[in-house]
């Protein structure tokens, strides 16, 4: 698994960079991704693909172990779209 301390090492060898200016490059970019979903806009990144906020209606679901009718509240997710760059670098 590539956690973000990776990722951080990785943009810092490949950008010769050094850990610090690295960590502080992946975690303003997260940053400006995070604050444009909150916003409601799509994030389309360049050979990666594209992430857009979904919204769950509230609806009704049944708890599996009582049986019981709970209300589930509306939400906010995450969707990912992959780039036709990523796919076919996954299938070559």
């Amino acid at each position: 698994m590539m956690t973000k301390a990776n990722i951080v090492d990785a943009v810092a060898k490949n950008a010769d960079l050094t850990k610090k200016a690295s960590e502080a490059a992946v975690n303003a970019a997260i940053e400006a991704i995070v604050e444009a979903l909150k916003e409601g806009e799509k994030v389309q990144v360049f050979g990666l693909g594209t992430f857009s906020v979904k919204e769950r209606e509230a609806r009704s679901g049944r708890n599996p172990r009582t049986g019981e009718t709970i209300e589930i509240a509306a939400s906010k997710n995450v969707g990912f779209s992959a780039a036709k760059a990523l796919k076919d670098a996954l299938n070559k």
